[in-house]
């Protein structure tokens, strides 16, 4: 049982981790986008921005193996409990929600690039807007993993 909550806890590091990754990339794209015409700030934002999105993949790598741990330990981690029975339901719903903010977050990086390559980017009213959802989907994903409702 002692492996099974270091695993968890290092999860649980790892996916914060990558959440401030989720939640600061697009905020840096309003700051790109508000800042236009300094380009000696545009440039040092993009910088940012790569080392910022080149580190969320990197937590979210280990996110992902310690996941597959948790999820799967059981079979080969002795006393480690099982996550695969009836009533997970849950999981697959948090699964396919993570696998949207996966979307989401690759969708911010090519935005990112985009601007590396001289394209230009919505508005920053719009990325206002864009910034917000990651946080729906982490609130409804945190309640399916503390409730476990189906």
């Amino acid at each position: 049982m002692q492996s099974y909550l270091w695993v968890k806890t290092f999860h649980l590091v790892f996916v914060v981790a990558w959440m401030a990754s989720v939640f600061y990339l697009p905020r840096i794209l309003v700051n790109i986008a508000e800042a236009a015409a300094q380009q000696v700030v545009v440039e040092r934002l993009q910088l940012m921005g790569k080392r910022l999105y080149r580190f969320g993949h990197v937590m979210f790598g280990i996110a992902f193996i310690l996941g597959l741990v948790l999820w799967l330990g059981y079979r080969v981690l002795p006393d480690f409990p099982t996550m695969v029975a009836p009533g997970t339901g849950w999981m697959h719903a948090k699964l396919g929600l993570v696998a949207l903010l996966l979307v989401y977050y690759i969708f911010t990086g090519r935005w990112l690039k985009g601007t590396l390559k001289g394209r230009a980017l919505p508005s920053s009213r719009t990325l206002r807007w864009f910034n917000e959802l990651p946080l729906l989907l982490f609130i409804v994903i945190v309640y399916l993993v503390l409730a476990k409702p189906f």
